[in-house]
């Protein structure tokens, strides 16, 4: 996979610019332009995969929260884990607020995270953790 600030295989970075460097017995360096841009994350004050997503059993429910925010419950234990995320087109980025990183794709309506796969919950009342910054 290519990024858009970085070139193509099929771009001229190795072609030699004049005739006299067609002829060095130098090898040409060449060095890729850094990357300067980073994907931009989507904007989650309104985002479609908002709300609350769980395992079949219910057992894992993550509730991805407007501001970038998510609340992960297991089992019994609500708020389980707690933290940051960014979603870039269908690939979502996890931090929890200890630093563990973690990431996952939204698929036809379904997110796969960590071997789990996750459904979007019927919608509930707002609880009073929604607002987690």
């Amino acid at each position: 996979m290519t990024h858009p600030n970085h070139p193509t295989p099929a771009a001229d970075v190795h072609r030699p610019t004049s005739d006299a460097a067609l002829h060095s017995p130098e090898p040409r360096q060449t060095q890729a332009a850094p990357c300067t841009t980073q994907p931009a994350a989507t904007d989650m004050t309104a985002h479609t995969y908002l709300g609350t997503w769980t395992t079949s059993d219910g057992h894992v429910r993550h509730r991805l929260l407007p501001g970038g925010r998510y609340d992960e419950a297991r089992g019994t234990r609500e708020s389980a884990y707690r933290g940051s995320y960014a979603i870039t087109g269908t690939h979502i980025d996890y931090v929890d607020d200890t630093g563990f990183t973690a990431d996952g794709e939204f698929r036809d309506g379904v997110l796969y995270h960590g071997g789990m796969v996750l459904r979007r919950a019927a919608p509930t009342r707002q609880r009073a953790t929604d607002h987690i910054q």
